[in-house]
Order: structure tokens, then C-alpha cells, then sequence
């Protein structure tokens, strides 16, 4: 078994990268796990327009690259494997890849959240082509369009009302004849004049072929099929925290988010938690870095006492 690293970090989206960054200054020599998803959501996002410092915007993979080229350049080891298991009832902890086992006296959890997808070959294709799951990412590119987005919960209603900001029209298609949101937020959409529902919807496919022109629908009650002309398509049907791993390990929350006891410390002390994988609120790039600059910060000091 190789020996000990003072700190583990799994993932490579912002807060991973950026919990290295600072880690590997701080000459802690961490050891960065990049996942499946290596450089996390960004890495499937084309443009990226407000992310401080790159004031004619930057590419998605350009960005995790060089975030990933600067934790390199002061000495985070980068595996570019997933993590299978993780053992954090003793120290020091353990973390598994395969039948590989490696210990750290301190860890730190950036494995962030998915979107929830609804599954569609042509979704997927036009992903970054006029199909997004974040209305704060990408709503600026949709000036003066008409857009569709699927869902019913709180986020979708936050997110239509978002939209109107820059869309002309905002197409709710909800799979049921009613909505799930809360009260409130049903009642500031419903007055929102920008924003239409359509009950008993499901999207079976979107169309275009290198941005999107509509989507073909389908009444789930009739199994009648239409079509609604659009220049974007909005995904909010939640979110999925990339927790599997450290369930009976660490305390989660109902929807699996990892749940934080003191700043960014997990139930467990000595782990540390940052980004989505515990925020289902804010969800940006820039608050993922800043809670992996916290994390990584908070792991040193965690490490300096325990030291002592």
C-alpha cells in the first residue's frame, strides 16, 4: 500500500480543483481522484459567461483544463479514476478504486450533483445546442426566444421565472394536471403573462439538427402528439447528488446531500464536504470553487490540531 496522503479530494469539478489548487500550495501533496466526469458538469457546458475573469466568456473544457493545468503545475497528483468505496470509521481513511487502496488522514468530498435528463437520444445531442439544465448558466443566450421548460417543482418555477428576464415566451410542460411547487411559487409564475402551462405533457423528442427548432410532444392521457416551435429547451426536474458511495458512511440528507456539521466538515471529522454535492441551492461554478477553497482551508487547519 502506497503511504498515506495528508488529504484525498474526490472529484474534479470547481471545488475539487479548487480545493487542489490550494491544497498543493499549502504543500499538503494531495492526491486528487477526477471521477467518471472528469472536470464535473462544466466539462459538458459549451459557453461559460460568468465566470469572474474571462470577460468574453470561455468554454466549459477549456476552463476545467486550465483549472486542472494550475493544481498540476504546484503538485496535486491527479488519478484520473473513479472511487468504488470509501472506509471512514477509522483513521486513517481509506478510499478504494478496484482492489487499490489508498489512506489519507483527511478527506475531501467534491463528487457534485447530475441533472436528472429525460433520456432522449436527440436531448443529449443538443445538449449546449439550445438544451440546458441551468437557467442562471445559459438564459442570457436566449434573448427574444421562446423556450420550453420541463418540470413542475420549485426549481422549474424559479427557473421559468428567471427566464423571463430574457425569453419572450416560457412554455411549462408539466407530465401531470397539476404542479408540485410550492404555493408561492405556483402563484408568481401563474401571474407571470410570459409564462404558459401545458398539463399532461411529456417531451418524446427535440428537434433540430444543430440547435433546436421544437420539440414533438406527447398529451400522456390522449397519447395525442403535437409539435411547439422553440429556441431552447429547459431541463429542471432536479438534481442527483453523487453520494452512492458514502451511504451508511456519512449522514445525508432525505434527497441524499451530504450534510454539514460544522462550516464544511461532514458528520465525520476529518471530512470535509464542497460544492454541489452538498449546495442544492446556489449550484454556480464560482460558489463551487469558493466551497472548495473553504473546504480545503478548514481540512488544513482540521490538520494542524490534530497534528499537535
Amino acid at each position: 500500500m502506497p503511504e498515506p496522503h495528508k488529504l484525498i479530494i474526490i472529484g474534479s469539478g470547481n471545488a475539487g480543483y479548487s480545493a487542489a489548487i490550494y491544497a498543493s500550495r499549502a504543500q499538503l501533496k494531495p492526491a486528487l481522484f477526477s471521477g467518471i466526469e472528469i472536470g464535473g458538469q462544466l466539462a459538458l457546458t459549451t459557453e461559460v459567461e460568468n465566470y469572474p475573469g474571462f470577460p468574453e466568456g470561455i468554454q466549459g473544457p477549456e476552463l476545467m483544463a486550465r483549472m486542472r493545468k494550475q493544481a498540476e503545475r504546484f503538485g496535486t497528483k491527479i488519478i484520473d479514476k473513479a472511487v468504488d468505496t470509501v472506509d471512514f470509521s477509522k483513521q486513517p481513511f481509506s478510499v478504494w478504486v478496484g482492489a487499490d487502496e489508498y489512506q489519507a488522514a483527511a478527506v475531501i468530498i467534491a463528487t457534485g450533483a447530475s441533472a436528472r435528463w429525460l433520456g432522449l437520444e436527440s436531448e443529449q445531442r443538443l445538449r449546449g445546442k439550445g438544451v440546458s439544465s441551468c437557467a442562471t448558466c445559459d438564459g442570457f443566450f436566449f434573448k427574444g426566444k421562446d423556450i420550453v421548460l420541463v418540470g413542475g417543482g420549485d426549481v422549474a418555477m424559479e427557473d421559468s421565472l428567471f427566464l423571463t428576464k430574457f425569453a419572450n415566451t416560457i412554455t411549462v410542460l408539466v407530465r401531470r394536471d397539476a404542479l408540485r411547487a410550492s404555493a408561492y411559487m405556483q402563484e408568481r409564475a401563474r401571474k407571470n403573462p410570459k409564462i404558459k402551462f401545458t398539463w399532461n405533457t411529456e417531451v418524446i423528442e427535440v428537434l433540430g439538427e444543430n440547435s433546436v427548432t421544437g420539440v414533438r410532444v406527447k398529451n400522456n392521457k390522449t397519447n395525442k402528439e403535437s409539435e411547439i416551435a422553440c429556441q431552447g429547451l429547459f431541463v429542471a426536474i432536479g438534481h442527483t447528488p453523487n453520494t452512492e458511495i458514502f451511504k451508511g458512511q456519512l449522514e445525508l440528507d432525505a434527497k441524499g446531500y451530504v450534510v454539514l456539521k460544522d462550516r464544511t466538515m461532514t458528520s465525520v471529522p476529518g471530512v470535509f464536504a464542497a460544492g454541489d454535492v452538498h449546495d442544492h441551492e446556489y449550484r454556480q461554478a464560482v460558489t463551487a470553487a469558493g466551497s472548495g477553497c473553504a473546504a480545503e482551508l478548514d481540512a488544513e487547519r482540521w490538520l494542524e490540531k490534530a497534528a499537535a
